[in-house]
């Protein structure tokens, strides 16, 4: 498996003010740049691909919806290696409305981990009365927590710290973690 994605903290930086589709670079701490995407606008179905760098020559996987609209959307994870699926992320539509929560499932469907919002009153004073308070994320598999992710204070700019630290025993496949990361990004804003 390719080295990036053996470290254990990450820099996920969404670009201000791209009024046509996204732009994410997913730095190391030292902002290295490890992988970068370019999402396109006005495709009905989120399809988002991560390169190695700006040129977009080398891409390493996509992350892409299965219908065009669905409260609890599934979006499969591929390695754009060998075109083998890696996993999938599915988000957990009613839970969502209220408190972000997603599942992060094995290639058979199954449930491997799930990324949840911190705190039901902060979700709540997010959506109702402001979103200028950050983020913030953890990821568990089981009753362990492996990962968060945290969204840094800045009105302009989404800025997400992602930290797997805790996943000593590397229990969740960083590909699947990273590609979770990274649709927060992409629909943060649009659902307020």
């Amino acid at each position: 498996m390719d080295e990036r994605f053996a470290r254990t903290t990450y820099q996920i930086n969404k670009k201000f003010l791209k009024l046509f589709g996204g732009e994410f670079r997913i730095l190391a701490l030292s902002g290295e740049l490890l992988f970068y995407s370019k999402m396109k606008a006005f495709k009905l179905k989120e399809d988002i691909r991560l390169y190695t760098d700006e040129t977009m020559q080398q891409e390493i996987f996509r992350i892409h919806a299965r219908k065009i609209f669905d409260l609890s959307a599934t979006y499969d994870v591929i390695d754009a290696g060998n075109e083998q699926p890696i996993g999938a992320l599915r988000r957990k539509g009613l839970k969502s409305m209220l408190q972000d929560e997603w599942a992060i499932l094995d290639t058979a469907g199954g449930e491997v981990a799930t990324v949840r919002e911190d705190n039901v009153l902060l979700a709540l004073v997010r959506r109702f009365l402001t979103n200028l308070i950050p983020q913030n994320f953890q990821v568990t598999v089981g009753s362990q927590t492996v990962g968060t992710f945290k969204q840094n204070f800045n009105p302009f700019l989404t800025r997400l710290t992602v930290d797997f630290s805790n996943d000593t025993a590397q229990l969740l496949d960083r590909r699947l973690g990273l590609a979770a990361a990274v649709m927060i990004c992409a629909i943060e804003g649009k659902q307020d």
